[in-house]
């Protein structure tokens, strides 16, 4: 049977670690790739940090709870966890739907400002 790692229990999730875990940028961007609640493979994250650094933000997030990892050989496959999204929706949802207002913010084409001509 392929290796599949440890996951906190609901009721030992606290509500500072979680907002720890989120506080990294790179975190929030994995967040908002998984926000989609479909569980993604581990290469589908476009995080720019060098792989052994995604895998230690992957880990801070396991271990917070707010995400499931499972393993099918060498693949990894993560997701959101829907039962701690259930306990803690509210600071949950509005945090995803802050984080996606800002990706769509940072996506869209700013206007040039030319300097004031005298």
């Amino acid at each position: 049977m392929p290796r599949q790692p440890d996951h906190p229990d609901l009721e030992d999730i606290q509500l500072a670690r979680l907002f720890s875990a989120l506080g990294d940028p790179a975190r929030l961007r994995i967040m908002a790739v998984l926000a989609d609640r479909s569980e993604h493979q581990r290469e589908d994250f476009t995080v720019e940090v060098a792989p052994s650094t995604l895998s230690h933000h992957m880990k801070i997030l396991r271990e917070a709870g707010l995400t499931r990892h499972r393993f099918e050989g060498t693949r990894c496959f993560v997701s959101l966890r829907t039962d701690t999204l259930e306990r803690f929706s509210a600071v949950l949802n509005s945090t995803l739907e802050l984080v996606a207002a800002d990706e769509e913010e940072a996506a869209a084409p700013r206007p040039h400002h030319r300097p004031a001509q005298s």
